[in-house]
């Protein structure tokens, strides 16, 4: 990697960053899973180290703007395994995997009070500060959306969350003409976040639904492919309207 990144090294390698990196850590993540879950054991480990390799990537970055490197990666994970498994490398006893996960997150939650400021033990907790932000986005906003609900911190009919849709269809129109990633991202992601709310209010698993979504665009999608190869063609010498029929076409079959 400290070759990839040398001056005559990759040009591509050499002009990423930890933000531009962050959809290959999560596709990757998600290559590996779906390897694990279609048992492909041959698979498996080169998805692992595709997994590895983002790490790599991603604290020779740090290494460079001198935030950390790969040597601390692997000593913070090795301490916090030794410090969470006192059953293990300490005098504790945890003879079920039920009493572990108990006593692993009363550490986690000891370890969070020790590192935060200040004066902030003092601070009530927040009402969403324990839905985990480390999960998938789509659930996450599912949680932080059902927990706000709670306290009445939701939409009172269906018409506002349409009107809500609206605007922020409107506000990433602006951001495009902007020209500004970064404001653009914020719009798109306000859109999906309003998107999983409206699944929420109309009590559809929004992780679901759009998994059901994806499969109905890869069935149209093939049947565009399919009928385009009957007729000797590919896709890429077929224009937009004639896949668009063939969409239309496969969505009545």
């Amino acid at each position: 990697m400290k070759r990839l990144r040398a001056p005559d090294g990759c040009p591509w390698d050499r002009e990423q960053s930890l933000q531009t990196l962050r959809p290959y850590l999560i596709e990757e993540a998600y290559e590996t899973l779906d390897a694990i879950e279609r048992q492909d054991w041959e698979q498996l480990p080169d998805e692992l180290g595709d997994l590895l390799l983002q790490i790599v990537f991603q604290a020779q970055i740090a290494s460079e703007e001198g935030l950390f490197g790969i040597d601390d990666v692997v000593e913070a994970i090795n301490r916090k395994l030794v410090r969470r498994h006192p059953h293990v490398f300490g005098d504790e006893t945890a003879r079920t995997a039920g009493r572990v996960v108990e006593r692993w997150e009363q550490i986690k939650a000891e370890e969070k009070r020790a590192a935060a400021p200040e004066g902030a033990e003092d601070e009530p907790a927040g009402h969403l500060d324990d839905v985990p932000a480390h999960q998938a986005a789509l659930l996450e906003a599912l949680k932080l959306g059902k927990r706000a609900a709670k306290v009445g911190f939701d939409w009172r009919n269906f018409p506002e969350l349409l009107e809500k849709l609206r605007e922020e269809t409107a506000e990433i129109e602006e951001a495009r003409t902007s020209g500004d990633p970064d404001e653009l991202e914020d719009e798109v992601g306000d859109l999906l976040f309003m998107c999983v709310n409206i699944a929420r209010f109309v009590k559809v698993n929004p992780e679901l639904a759009l998994k059901r979504a994806n499969r109905k665009f890869r069935s149209r999608f093939g049947y565009i492919e399919r009928s385009l190869r009957e007729q000797g063609r590919s896709l890429e010498e077929a224009d937009l309207d004639e896949m668009e029929a063939l969409w239309q076409r496969a969505k009545g079959a």
